[in-house]
């Protein structure tokens, strides 16, 4: 998900998916210590793009104030 998509989405579909990337990182960093996955780099990945999104949630909530 590009940061054009995130700004295209609608807030509560982005708390929506927020919960959902958090859990699913939660489960990969679990994954990850138990057997080492294939593709380290998706962790930092993933961890990016959830805070682009607390971000884009962030700015929001500063502008409707």
């Amino acid at each position: 998900m590009k940061k054009e998509e995130i700004k295209e989405l609608s807030t509560a579909d982005l708390k929506e998916r927020l919960v959902e990337m958090e859990k699913e990182y939660r489960q990969l960093t679990i994954n990850h210590s138990v057997s080492p996955i294939d593709n380290p780099a998706k962790i930092t990945a993933d961890r990016k793009m959830i805070a682009r999104v607390k971000t884009e949630l962030r700015q929001r909530e500063i502008n409707n104030k």
